[in-house]
């Protein structure tokens, strides 16, 4: 009997089937994530997604992709699969909202060594609550099966988001000025950012993820597995209030390399690190590691998400908006005239 191509495919280990299963199970996901403006549904070619008419009267699209780094080995360390999808979408959706802009639809990658359906559905979800989170709909994806390139237990996972914004309205810095005031915005933890450094100061395994540290309040695993928080609606909230001159979205590379990304030219941001929040998670990564100070900062966010300059005038309003809107927000510093970059004293 001639051997059908979903045998021959399966032989050269990729499983058609598995692929129809996954597409079955996260339908009621993407679901959740529907806003007016998304057209179709799953399973085109493309997803598609209508602009509102005379919304706006120049509008601007901004776009970010990322991915979750060396974190989704927690999630393979936990088994545990539904936080990861949280964590790619907020590193994209925060970085559009850092430009002012409201995210408008998302997309995700999903490359694994064999397609596990109820795993490809729990990542999925992750990546639909996002979305929900930020306001913003999952109109498409891709999962692609890697046999032989890819350990089949592991898989990577990206994204990419395209928001809009009004020009005029849009956080360029042009309104940076000597003595504005800077905000820091709580982080819920490590985020997406610095976890090789993670996985080697705390030898991460299935025994060391398990222990448990009074500092914390929990488990190694359950502390570094917590998703990267979603600034996206407080952030427009804000916006909608107050001008916000720029905001620098604390990830990779921590303060040292993220905050002179939101300056102009001839401005300094000094920060006070007494006043900005601080979780227990990098004294335990600092001791343990035996890290100076000065790599902890210019590695993680050090419990702050976002960092965001605003008229001297507004900043009081500014945190009260942030707060009100669940957020933990302080004034941890300001802008002063002087060369490029940030002081932390």
């Amino acid at each position: 009997m001639e051997k059908s191509f979903s045998d021959a495919y399966a032989k050269a280990g990729v499983d058609v089937t598995a692929g129809y299963e996954s597409v079955e199970l996260i339908k009621s996901h993407v679901k959740r994530t529907n806003i007016p403006g998304v057209l179709g549904g799953i399973g085109g070619f493309g997803g598609m997604f209508e602009i509102p008419a005379n919304e706006y009267k120049n509008p601007v699209l901004v776009s970010g992709t990322d991915g979750v780094g060396t974190k989704i080995k927690l999630a393979f360390l936990m088994d545990k699969h539904d936080t990861v999808g949280i964590d790619c979408v907020a590193m994209c959706v925060n970085d559009v909202a850092c430009s002012g802009a409201k995210p408008l639809f998302f997309l995700d990658y999903i490359a694994c060594g064999k397609n596990y359906p109820e795993k490809i559905a729990q990542i999925v979800a992750g990546v639909a609550e996002g979305c929900v989170q930020s306001g913003c709909a999952l109109v498409g994806g891709e999962t692609a099966e890697h046999p032989g390139l890819m350990p089949e237990e592991e898989y990577d996972l990206a994204g990419f988001t395209v928001g809009i914004g009004e020009k005029d309205k849009l956080v360029s810095g042009e309104h940076l000025a000597d003595g504005n005031a800077l905000i820091a915005v709580a982080s819920s933890g490590v985020h997406s950012n610095g976890f090789s450094l993670v996985r080697k100061v705390f030898d991460v395994n299935e025994k060391t993820i398990a222990v448990h540290y009074d500092e914390l309040g929990k488990t190694l695993g359950e502390e570094l597995i917590t998703p990267t928080r979603i600034y996206v609606k407080p952030l427009l909230a804000l916006m909608d209030s107050v001008r916000v001159n720029a905001i620098s979205h604390i990830t990779g590379g921590g303060f040292y390399e993220n905050v002179p990304r939101m300056l102009n030219d001839g401005f300094t941001a000094v920060i006070e690190k007494d006043k900005t929040f601080k979780k227990p998670i990098f004294d335990l990564i600092q001791k343990t590691g035996k890290i100076d100070e000065h790599d902890m900062y210019n590695t993680f966010n050090m419990g702050n998400g976002l960092i965001i300059a605003v008229d001297a005038d507004k900043a009081d309003e500014a945190v009260r908006i942030l707060n009100a809107n669940g957020e933990q927000a302080q004034i941890c510093g300001e802008i002063k005239s002087g060369e490029k970059g940030v002081e932390l004293v």
